[in-house]
């Protein structure tokens, strides 16, 4: 039987929730349509988070993506939705939504929108020194 699109979004156990780590997912196919005029509106979706107790289960988030294919929504609004139903299904320690939305009358539009836990504070950046390509080799 063919997958059906759904707004579930299906989750598992963090199997490291003792640690900060950030879990990075792309989306090149994200579809919904324009609420103007009806016709297709493209975007790269990137999320970015830290999770608490939960991870999202990528299967699911494909068929939630693909719930958004035939309504009709505003870039901010499907953004901010994505992230809103995200942050209820894992209540993560952090996550950015970050919707890279393709040219449409020769504009581009990104909207970036996020979500901190309430007490939640990162861990400060590790700067590893760079090594140039190549210097590993000797002889």
């Amino acid at each position: 039987m063919p997958s059906q699109p759904s707004k579930s979004l299906d989750t598992f156990a963090n199997p490291s929730p003792g640690r900060d780590f950030q879990i990075h997912i792309e989306v090149p196919e994200f579809t919904c349509l324009c609420p103007m005029t009806g016709q297709p509106d493209f975007a790269l979706l990137v999320i970015d988070y830290i999770p608490d107790q939960l991870c999202v289960e990528l299967k699911s988030l494909k068929l939630y993506a693909w719930s958004f294919r035939n309504e009709g929504k505003f870039h901010e609004a499907v953004t901010n939705e994505i992230l809103d139903d995200l942050v209820r299904a894992l209540s993560p320690r952090f996550m950015r939504i970050t919707a890279k939305w393709y040219v449409r009358g020769g504009i581009f539009t990104n909207v970036v929108a996020e979500h901190r836990q309430p007490g939640w504070t990162p861990q400060p950046a590790v700067q590893l020194q760079e090594f140039a390509p190549g210097s590993n080799i000797r002889g």
